[in-house]
C-alpha cells in the first residue's frame, strides 16, 4: 500500500499525462466537497445554529489561522522528502472531520454545537494546511511549467462547472426539503456526508499521481528557511501585494451571504442561484485567463482582473438606499457575473505567480512563507470585520440629492444617492484596501510581463470571438462592439 506513495527518480511523459488526468479528477472531487461543506451552506448552517457576525468571522478565520502550521510543515516536508505520502495521509484524516460535522445535530446538545463545529473545522483545516504545503511543492516539480497556467485553468474550470451544477441541485434540495424537515438539520447532514465521501474519493486519485524525487535540501534552521523568501526583494514585493490583497478581500467576502440572507432577506434558493451564476462566469473565463497568463504573465492578468473584482465589492452598498429597491436584483446579477469573471483570473494567477516566482528546488519554503503571510492577513481580516460589523450595525451614513424651494422650505423631491450601514462600511474599507494592493502590484517582477493594455486588447478579442460564435443576429453581434471597443480605445490613448 505504501509503495505507491514513494517518490520516483524519473517520471515518464506517459506517467505525467496519467498523473495530470488523476489530478483533474481530484480537483472535481475536492470542488464537490468544498461546495457542499463551505460557502453559503456552511454560513447558513452556522446561522441555523445561532451564529453571530463575530462567529461568522471566526469561522472564516479558522482556515487562514491554521496557516501557522506551515512552519512545522516546511521542516517536515524538507526532512522526510515524502510529499505525496504527506498529502494523501493528512488529506484522508482531514476530510474525515466532515463525518463528525454531519453528526453534530444528532449527538451534541444545542449549547455545544457551535464550539464543536469550530473544533471540527480547526482539525479539518489544520491537517489540510500540512497537505497544502506538501502539495504545492509536489505540483511545482510535477506539472510542466509551460502549461501550468492553462492546465490549472482547465482543472479549475471543469471543477467549478461540476460544482455549479451541484450547488444548484443542493439549493433546490434544501428549499424543497424544508417542508419535510422544518428543522433543516437532516438536510445539512446529508450535504456534509456527500462532501466527506467526495473528498475521500479525491484522496484515492491523489494516491495515483507520481511524485518526482525531491532535490536534496540543505539543513537550515527554521528562521533561515522562512527568512530567505523575505530577503528576496522580488518575492518580498509579491508577499506585500498578496498579503494586502487577501486582507482586503477577507474583510468583505465572508459576509456576502450573511448580507443577502439577513439584510436583503433572500431565500437560500436565490442566494445559491446567484452563486451558480457567478461560478458559470468563473468557468467561462478561467481558461481564457490561463491562456493569457501563459502567453504573457500572471502579473499582467492580475493587473486587469484585480480591479474588476474590487469594483464588484464597491457595488454592494448600492443594493440598499437604504432599503431594497427596483435595481437591487439586477445589481446583484451584475455583481456576481463581474465577481465570477474577475475571481477566475485573480484566484488562478495569484497561485501561479507564487509558483513561478519561487526558485526551483526551493518551492517549499517560498510557498509556505507565501501561505503564512496570506494566512495571517486572512485570519485577522474576518475577525476584525465581524467585530466591526456588530459595531457598525447601529450606524448609518446617508447621502441624498434634495430639491428644496428656498422661499417656502418645501422639498420637491429627494433622491437617495448612498446609504451606508452595518456591513456596507466593511465593503467600502475593503474597496480602498484593494485599490492599495493593486497599487503595489507593479513592484513585482515576473518574466514575460506586458502592459495591461495588451491583455485587455487580447481579452476584448477573445470575448468578441466568443460572442460572434453564439450570436447569429446582426443586432446582437453589434452589441459585442461595446463596451470592449471603448475600453480598448481609452487604454490605447493613454
Amino acid at each position: 500500500m505504501f509503495g505507491i506513495l514513494k517518490p520516483k527518480e524519473t517520471v515518464s511523459e506517459a506517467e505525467v499525462g496519467h498523473g495530470l488526468q488523476m489530478l483533474l479528477h481530484d480537483g472535481v472531487c475536492s470542488q464537490i466537497m468544498g461546495v457542499v461543506t463551505g460557502g453559503a451552506f456552511l454560513v447558513a448552517f452556522a446561522l441555523l445554529l445561532g451564529a453571530s457576525n463575530v462567529v461568522i468571522g471566526l469561522l472564516a478565520a479558522i482556515g487562514p489561522l491554521t496557516q501557522i502550521l506551515q512552519i512545522p510543515a516546511i521542516l517536515l516536508v524538507d526532512r522526510i522528502a515524502l510529499r505525496k505520502a504527506l498529502v494523501v495521509i493528512s488529506s484522508f484524516f482531514s476530510r474525515v472531520a466532515w463525518l463528525a460535522v454531519a453528526a453534530l445535530p444528532w449527538i451534541v446538545g444545542e449549547t455545544l454545537r457551535l464550539p464543536i463545529l469550530v473544533i471540527c473545522l480547526f482539525f479539518y483545516f489544520s491537517l489540510g494546511t500540512i497537505s497544502s504545503c506538501a502539495f504545492n511543492s509536489w505540483m511545482r516539480d510535477f506539472v510542466p511549467q509551460d502549461i501550468m497556467g492553462s492546465y490549472f485553468g482547465k482543472r479549475m474550470a471543469v471543477s467549478i462547472a461540476v460544482g455549479a451544477v451541484l450547488t444548484l441541485l443542493a439549493g433546490v434540495g434544501i428549499e424543497a426539503g424544508k417542508t419535510i424537515f422544518p428543522a433543516q438539520y437532516p438536510l445539512y447532514s446529508i450535504l456534509f456526508l456527500i462532501g466527506a465521501a467526495s473528498g475521500l474519493t479525491g484522496v484515492a486519485f491523489l494516491a495515483r499521481i507520481p511524485e518526482p524525487r525531491m532535490p536534496p535540501q540543505t539543513s537550515k534552521g527554521i528562521i533561515t528557511v522562512l527568512g530567505e523568501p523575505f530577503r528576496n526583494k522580488n518575492f518580498r514585493a509579491l508577499l506585500i501585494f498578496l498579503g494586502t490583497w487577501n486582507f482586503a478581500i477577507n474583510l468583505a467576502a465572508p459576509f456576502f451571504v450573511v448580507y443577502m440572507i439577513k439584510r436583503l432577506e433572500m431565500s437560500m434558493a436565490l442566494v445559491l442561484a446567484l452563486s451558480v451564476l457567478s461560478q458559470m462566469a468563473n468557468v467561462m473565463f478561467l481558461r481564457l485567463w490561463g491562456r493569457l497568463g501563459d502567453r504573457y504573465s500572471n502579473k499582467s492578468v492580475l493587473a486587469v482582473s484585480g480591479p474588476l473584482f474590487i469594483v464588484s465589492i464597491i457595488m454592494w452598498p448600492f443594493l440598499t438606499l437604504p432599503e431594497k429597491h427596483v435595481l437591487t436584483l439586477p445589481l446583484l446579477v451584475i455583481i456576481h457575473i463581474l465577481a465570477g469573471m474577475s475571481t477566475a483570473g485573480v484566484t488562478l494567477c495569484t497561485g501561479n505567480i507564487a509558483l513561478k516566482t519561487a526558485p526551483k528546488g526551493k518551492a517549499t519554503s517560498y510557498l509556505a512563507s507565501n501561505a503564512l503571510v496570506n494566512g495571517i492577513a486572512a485570519t485577522l481580516a474576518p475577525i476584525i470585520a465581524g467585530v466591526a460589523a456588530d459595531r457598525f450595525s447601529g450606524e448609518q451614513l446617508t447621502l441624498a440629492f434634495r430639491w428644496i424651494v428656498t422661499e417656502t422650505g418645501v422639498t420637491r423631491f429627494e433622491v437617495p444617492a448612498l446609504a451606508l450601514s452595518g456591513l456596507d462600511f466593511l465593503f467600502v474599507i475593503a474597496f480602498l484596501l484593494g485599490l492599495y494592493a493593486i497599487y503595489r502590484l507593479p513592484s513585482v517582477r515576473e518574466e514575460g510581463e506586458v502592459e495591461e493594455k495588451i491583455v485587455v486588447t487580447e481579452l476584448y478579442s477573445e470575448v468578441r470571438k466568443a460572442f460572434r460564435h453564439v450570436s447569429n443576429v446582426a443586432g446582437l453581434r453589434h452589441l459585442t462592439y461595446f463596451p470592449y471597443e471603448k475600453i480598448k480605445e481609452m487604454i490605447q490613448k493613454r
